[in-house]
């Protein structure tokens, strides 16, 4: 369906809305998600208060974001998986690791920037560099 094309799509405004429940639902239901927003919740405090200069507060802002969405993706991969394999099968398995792998692997290299971010912002705050 094309959007716009046709009365029973939802408006913009609506889509915003049912966006929102999705997170809110995830939110309540998911501690992974819990755990992402407190990650992210850290890293802009910490931003805050190490003062990093703008191009560091985008990129802290924007790996928080990245995060959040893949864990969301994961999110709605696994519940996929369960609605349409209820029984355990090796193929649903198998989905559900390798979309936790993929989330997994971005966090690694997250938290690597991090450390870049905050270390050099460290530095800076004590004048070595």
């Amino acid at each position: 369906m094309i959007p716009g094309q046709n009365d029973a799509h939802p408006t913009f405004k609506k889509s915003f809305l049912i966006a929102f429940q999705g997170f809110r639902i995830a939110y309540m239901t998911e501690r992974n998600i819990k755990v992402m927003l407190g990650g992210a919740v850290f890293a802009i405090v910490m931003s805050a208060i190490l003062q990093v200069d703008l191009i560091s507060w985008a990129i802290v802002l924007l790996c928080c974001g990245v995060v959040l969405a893949a864990e969301l993706l994961n999110t709605a991969v696994e519940t996929v998986v369960d609605l349409v394999s209820p029984e355990y099968h090796p193929l649903a398995g198998r989905a559900k690791d390798i979309s936790a792998g993929a989330v997994w692997s971005l966090c690694t290299i997250v938290g690597i920037v991090g450390v870049i971010v905050f270390v050099r912002a460290i530095l800076m705050r004590f004048g070595i560099i």
